[in-house]
């Protein structure tokens, strides 16, 4: 190393730095997915850390890590809960280049008019191969650099092989994911928050509990300072697995039952509660925690209708079903609550490949995506709450998927409900339907949360959960 590289002031140590990326986030950042602030101005931008993961002094790539803070006005929302923050941090991994090869044009953010990288190429890194597979290597290797730490299981686990191809995924939404040689999917959490990420907490919980219906994080990575975020989980990829809603849409397709695919489901999902309820405390729900789940569900109600008019005559009968849970609390009925997925559907399952030595036709279900409704604030997804909640939002999915065929097969998806609900029971011992008040409140909260969501973005696909609207409100005459 030349004593110039060795004694150069690192470009993210630079005050200038921020500023001069500033123009080119500010047109870049709310035309990707992942940006919870569409709609709003982009006012201003605050640095929480920046780590340069591969140097960017050099003549090849660099690879900036930043953890940025982006200014945007209030506005109000029907759901203040889920309303994107004044200030949400974001997590970007920018490359760095003299001039962007033409298979990374598409990749390209901008280049800075000023400012230590003045005149180079600044691209999103997870489309670079190059930068990308440097990621992996980080997370083979644990330790720190700078505010972010790589961490490994307790027991190390089985080495991560190196040389692995990178190739992002297409499908993300509110995240990032790269697959490395159809081995390992890393999930990269954008939008983040300080405290333990879900999505990394229950996998980790239930991976040193034993229980394999969850794939097991391999590697992870962390900001430590100024404060805890997690930023990225490595698992297995489930090479060949099929998605479950795929799955049911193909039986819907050819008129074939679902039946035995739910009660597996059911099974699988009582697993995974019973071995969250082992591994991390659970509290009980009494007056006072029913109360304000009842008066949470109605809140949410009361806004949905402001923001959905068609709401409104449905509304006096959809608030039955909450003022119910609140009046057993008053006679001092009691529920128990503990961790849970909090976002379960049918496209968090995956189906794999029978396991080697199973019985013919045993495959084997996976749970995914433990990150719960990631437009919520962490504090409220990392709340114990009960399991009936899981059930409830996997009970709107075959209803979903049914309401998707035509013919509209109402049968088809009350059958698959039934299944679940006894599947589940065969594990837990208790069948969800045995608490109708609470399981009709979750499915009642759930399908307003549902017409808020479509009426925002998907105008067409309203009618599915008014469908459940009418229905719900119907068993509250």
């Amino acid at each position: 190393m030349s004593e110039a590289a060795s004694t150069r002031t690192p470009v993210v140590l630079l005050p200038s730095l921020l500023p001069s990326l500033a123009p080119l986030l500010r047109e870049w950042l709310p035309r990707q997915r992942w940006f919870a602030g569409k709609g709003r101005p982009v006012t201003g931008f605050s640095l929480v850390s920046a780590t340069e993961m591969l140097p960017l002094g050099g003549a090849g790539a660099g690879l900036l890590h930043l953890l940025v803070r982006v200014e945007q006005p209030d506005f109000p929302d029907p759901d203040p809960a889920t309303a994107p923050g004044p200030q949400d941090c974001y997590q970007l991994l920018l490359g760095v280049r003299g001039a962007l090869p033409p298979h990374l044009a598409h990749a390209l953010i901008g280049h800075p008019a000023d400012g230590p990288l003045a005149g180079r190429a600044i691209y999103e890194s997870l489309h670079d191969a190059r930068l990308a597979e440097l990621i992996l290597e980080r997370l083979r290797t644990p330790g720190a650099l700078g505010p972010l730490r790589f961490d490994r299981l307790d027991d190390g686990g089985p080495a991560i092989p190196g040389g692995l191809a990178a190739r992002p995924l297409d499908a993300e939404q509110s995240n990032s994911s790269l697959v490395y040689g159809d081995a390992y999917i890393l999930k990269l959490f954008r939008r983040v928050h300080p405290g333990p990420n879900p999505d990394l907490e229950l996998p980790l919980a239930l991976a040193r509990a034993g229980c394999a219906r969850v794939p097991a994080p391999v590697a992870w990575y962390e900001a430590t300072t100024p404060e805890p975020y997690t930023l990225g989980v490595l698992q297995p990829f489930l090479r060949g697995s099929q998605d479950g809603w795929l799955l049911a849409l193909d039986a819907l397709a050819a008129g074939q039952p679902f039946t035995d695919e739910a009660r597996e489901l059911g099974r699988v999902t009582a697993e995974v509660h019973t071995a969250l309820a082992g591994a991390l405390p659970t509290v009980m729900l009494r007056r006072p925690q029913t109360e304000h789940l009842a008066a949470s569900m109605t809140e949410r109600l009361d806004a949905a209708v402001q923001a959905v008019p068609g709401l409104r005559p449905y509304a006096p009968r959809l608030r039955a079903a909450f003022d119910a849970i609140a009046a057993l609390g008053r006679r001092g009925r009691a529920w128990q609550a503990q961790r849970v997925h909090g976002d379960l559907h049918l496209g968090q399952t995956l189906l794999g490949a029978s396991p080697p030595g199973s019985p013919p036709g045993h495959a084997l279900w996976s749970v995914i995506d433990f990150e719960g409704e990631p437009a919520r604030p962490l504090s409220e997804r990392r709340k114990p709450q009960p399991v009936v909640r899981d059930v409830a939002g996997m009970l709107r999915s075959f209803d979903y998927a049914a309401r998707t065929h035509r013919p509209w097969n109402p049968g088809w998806a009350e059958r698959c409900r039934t299944a679940y609900c006894e599947g589940y029971a065969q594990v837990s011992g208790v069948d969800p339907r045995t608490e109708p008040e609470l399981l009709r409140a979750y499915e009642t909260d759930k399908a307003v949360y549902e017409v808020v969501y479509e009426a925002r973005h998907r105008p067409d696909w309203l009618p599915v959960p008014m469908a459940a609207i009418d229905r719900l409100a119907a068993t509250h005459t």
